[in-house]
């Protein structure tokens, strides 16, 4: 039996259809709340008093990228607002970043060929005991292998109900490993786990049309986007001193590669990007600001370029708004932090036009969505690269957008959800 949610400052919960695509019967069954029941929403105040949330993860703290980021600031922030959280996820022997909340390691072994990543064995009894014992209102699955799959029977045997979020489409990696045939069986698995779930958070509304497509109800799917540290990407932080210091003239335009240095991410078309526009005769200086397993890789293919590693904090924020173009040939992510980071630090972004990009980028407004190959990306930044009245008025343009991304609201608009998730099934509206 669900909780039903505690009434805390109404809000109109249609409002929330303004984002669905064209088409969609997005929130058509999901708006009207039974009577008396207003649930909180984005805005000042909203609590999670009474929320007892049971998360799992993939690798919640085992490799720093944009989906364990958002949970641990879920999580964080989850915590603040009154909630009791309990994270179950592997746990690496070394890693990435001290986790936000209680992490009950649970079995896993590394994955071969890429072992800062990890996959869970089982939902042990052990771990099935600590579940009980935590009792848990709301379970929250984030990725869908088998642990999340698990702990979703599990959800059911207990009665909770199962909210699942959406951050990666690792349906599309295959193609980068010569493994193209597993993608087909892949969105057939992703389809079977979302369609179990009792309500799916997808990141923008082009993930949210993936979805149905994928066979979830319209009516089970709500928006969960992202946010951006405005302290930490910032215009303010451009610092021509440090751009000298890496080995660049002031003239040089230097280009960005901004993320996890994986071949999902499009290094290679990165490369050839940046080698066509040598070839047509721009002096193109690669910054890249990222580490991953493909490095030696992308440092062969690229040549003359800088390789930050990883930086955090201020140091991350000063690199990235000290590069001139970002350019992001990735088709592979669900949401685009890397785009959002550098749009809130003032860059003229050249992007793979993709549903991700869409979602937070207007052509010729924000930045530029192109073709996602090394033709039409060189033409995007050569005429950016050419023109600097408009590529800044690009930067200050996305800069603003950008800025419209607050941490708090979304974060708040999650706990909405679980409110939401936790009512009482009942007819949909007639």
């Amino acid at each position: 039996m669900r909780a039903s949610a505690t009434a805390r400052g109404g809000i109109d919960l249609s409002a929330y259809a303004r984002h669905r695509p064209a088409s969609s019967k997005l929130f058509d069954h999901g708006a009207a709340l039974p009577r008396g029941a207003e649930i909180a929403g984005p805005g000042p105040g909203v609590r999670a008093d009474g929320l007892r949330v049971a998360l799992f993860s993939g690798n919640y703290n085992c490799v720093r990228d944009g989906a364990n980021k958002a949970l641990n600031r879920l999580v964080a922030h989850l915590l603040d607002r009154g909630a009791a959280v309990r994270i179950y996820s592997p746990a690496a022997p070394v890693p990435a970043f001290a986790p936000a909340g209680d992490l009950v390691p649970v079995p896993s072994i590394a994955i071969p060929g890429r072992p800062e990543y990890r996959l869970a064995t089982g939902l042990p009894a052990r771990i099935r005991d600590d579940i009980r014992r935590f009792a848990p209102n709301i379970v929250h699955l984030s990725a869908p292998d088998l642990l999340n799959m698990k702990a979703r029977r599990f959800a059911r045997s207990m009665g909770v109900p199962v909210v699942a979020s959406l951050h990666t489409r690792f349906d599309t990696y295959f193609a980068y490993y010569g493994l193209g045939l597993l993608r087909r069986p892949a969105t057939a698995l992703l389809s079977h786990f979302y369609r179990g779930c009792d309500m799916v958070l997808a990141p923008n509304r082009f993930e949210a049309a993936g979805l149905e497509e994928m066979g979830v109800e319209p009516g089970a799917i709500r928006l969960w986007g992202r946010g951006v540290d405005t302290e930490t990407f910032t215009p303010a932080l451009r610092d021509p001193a440090w751009r000298r210091a890496q080995g660049f003239a002031d003239e040089d335009m230097v280009l960005l590669f901004f993320g996890r240095l994986v071949l999902e991410k499009g290094l290679d078309v990165f490369a050839d990007t940046v080698g066509e526009l040598r070839r047509r005769g721009h002096r193109a200086r690669a910054l890249v600001v990222g580490m991953g397993p493909a490095e030696q890789h992308f440092r062969d293919r690229l040549g003359d370029a800088v390789f930050a590693g990883h930086l955090e904090g201020q140091q991350l924020g000063r690199a990235v708004a000290s590069a001139d173009i970002l350019i992001n040939p990735s088709v592979t992510e669900a949401f685009g932090n890397v785009n959002l980071e550098a749009m809130a630090a003032g860059l003229a972004i050249v992007s793979a036009n993709v549903g991700s990009a869409r979602a937070l980028i207007d052509d010729r407004m924000t930045g530029r969505l192109v073709a996602p190959n090394p033709a039409d990306l060189a033409d995007a930044a050569m005429e950016l690269m050419l023109r600097r009245g408009e590529r800044a008025a690009l930067g200050r343009a996305a800069h603003r957008a950008a800025c419209g991304y607050r941490w708090s609201d979304i974060l708040d608009g999650a706990i909405a959800s679980y409110h939401v998730a936790s009512l009482p099934a009942g007819p949909a509206p007639g």
